[in-house]
């Protein structure tokens, strides 16, 4: 997707609208740590970036870049996990509310979240797994959940915001409350806020999450291209 903003989303986001957050090394970026694990290369990286990389996070540990890195593997570095996944746009027209999964949301159980709600956030999304989510993950955007029986169900928000778009992301629900459409509740209200500014709603799936890739499409996602997530292991220093 050359020339899109989607074509290297979380290098676009960090240079565009997230430039507030970024920390840049030569010509790696990356958000902090207590806010998400990526870091983003440009699309025509040189081997100058593996260092770049390395002098942005601590030795022996962790690096995670959206889209990897098309370059030989330095001695001493090591690919430690490879996600493959797929990203998804929204239609450019919403999709009616009785042709997607799940219903309105007549009790007003929507709420939106905040700095409180962090400890619960980082619970559900820990038993839940539905990506990198971080005790600062909040601030990059609108977070909402739905809350049943004193407790956090459910919860969806926004990522990366490359120009023009906003992904949505921390997609989950509580095993005890599944069944019962409360995801694409919360995913529809997120679409429906991003596109109140004007912006496409846009969303990344693990490839193998098929029962997500299902939900998304009748809330109106279609396949854009597929991606990666791509974690390197940092050589000691």
């Amino acid at each position: 997707m050359p020339g899109s903003p989607l074509g290297n989303p979380a290098w676009t986001a960090l240079d565009g609208p997230h430039s507030a957050f970024a920390e840049r090394k030569g010509r790696v970026l990356r958000y902090p740590v207590e806010i998400s694990p990526f870091l983003a290369v440009p699309d025509d990286p040189d081997p100058a970036v593996w260092q770049d990389i390395a002098d942005l996070v601590a030795p022996a540990t962790t690096a995670t870049v959206v889209g990897g890195v098309d370059l030989p593997l330095p001695a001493g570095w090591t690919l430690f996990a490879e996600t493959p996944a797929v990203q998804m746009k929204a239609e450019a027209h919403p999709v009616p509310p009785e042709a997607a999964s799940g219903s309105a949301d007549p009790a007003n159980e929507v709420t939106r979240l905040t700095v409180d709600d962090v400890p619960e956030m980082l619970d559900l999304a820990a038993r839940t797994r539905p990506g990198p989510f971080r005790p600062r993950t909040i601030e990059l955007g609108t977070y909402l959940g739905i809350h049943r029986d004193g407790t956090l169900a459910a919860m969806a928000g926004e990522r990366l915001h490359p120009p023009g778009w906003t992904e949505i992301s921390a997609v989950c629900t509580d095993p005890a409350f599944q069944g019962q459409g409360l995801a694409a509740r919360l995913v529809r209200e997120v679409m429906a806020e991003i596109r109140t500014r004007g912006e496409r709603p846009f969303l990344h799936a693990a490839t193998a999450n098929v029962g997500a890739i299902r939900l998304y499409e009748r809330l109106g996602f279609r396949f854009s291209r597929a991606v990666r997530f791509s974690t390197y292991r940092v050589p000691e220093g």
